[in-house]
């Protein structure tokens, strides 16, 4: 069974930074490209990165690109997102992923979610 667990999540302030850290099983970590995930009230859940096993590869969305870095520790089994920059915004819930690579890479929906971590900016 896939589980992933998100943390991190937390009040911070407009152009802050805050990192999301998604642990997943061992079993799951070897296995997956793994990715992140938000949605915000009242909005469809959105794409925001993905990367490979390796790490060699990220995808990301437009709206974050220079802003937030995802990476991964294979050894700790773990990923992250830094987010920087942080904007004035409805507090979206990030969600972890996990799935094979061309899942991520065609922008279909992964196979396995976490339960979602809520990170509201405060004004």
């Amino acid at each position: 069974q896939v589980q992933l667990e998100e943390s991190g999540g937390g009040l911070v302030q407009i152009g802050d930074s805050l990192r999301l850290s998604c642990a997943a099983s061992r079993r799951t970590f070897s296995s997956y490209a793994m990715g992140w995930f938000r949605q915000a009230p009242g909005k469809e859940r959105e794409f925001v990165a993905a990367i490979t096993w390796s790490g060699e590869t990220t995808y990301y969305a437009d709206s974050v690109k220079g802003r937030f870095t995802i990476s991964r520790d294979n050894t700790k089994n773990r990923m992250y997102l830094q987010m920087n920059s942080l904007r004035p915004e409805k507090p979206p819930v990030y969600y972890c992923t996990a799935a094979r690579e061309e899942i991520y890479a065609r922008g279909s929906n992964p196979n396995h979610w976490g339960r979602g971590t809520k990170s509201p900016v405060s004004s």
